[in-house]
């Protein structure tokens, strides 16, 4: 958790995906300072006619390489958050050579009940992932 999910046009090679993938994990470890082994990430591939990301009259440019990441979490707090987009980028741009103009990021903000990672329960409810425990 958090639980990150890419929308990204088709056309990127396995190598390509697993460095994206990788890149954005080390920017969530260091920015949302959660351990190395909370790593879930889904990449839905789509043709470029059924993936419009555009600009909101902000200037920035699109190219085919555009990355649309939806982060579901728990509450990071605005800080952590700036700190995700700064570091995503530039680690984007390092390893896979996207554009920080290629790359979009909405935040989806939810609480502990909202999770379970198996076994029917809500861990961070009943304590096993440091949540408060029930009451």
């Amino acid at each position: 958790m958090p639980l990150l999910h890419f929308h990204v046009n088709t056309g990127r090679t396995e190598a390509e995906i697993k460095t994206l993938l990788d890149a954005a994990h080390e920017a969530m470890l260091e920015a949302f300072e959660v351990p190395a082994g909370d790593r879930y990430q889904i990449v839905s591939e789509h043709k470029p006619s059924n993936m419009i990301v555009e600009d909101t009259g902000l200037g920035i440019p699109r190219t085919k390489d555009v990355v649309l990441l939806q982060v579901f979490s728990r509450p990071r707090g605005a800080d952590k958050n700036a700190l995700f987009y700064r570091l995503l980028v530039e680690k984007l741009e390092a390893a896979c050579g996207i554009k920080p103009s290629d790359v979009m990021v909405s935040v989806v903000e939810n609480q502990d009940a909202h999770w379970s990672f198996g076994l029917g329960r809500a861990q961070f409810l009943t304590g096993e992932l440091g949540g408060k425990p029930a009451t």
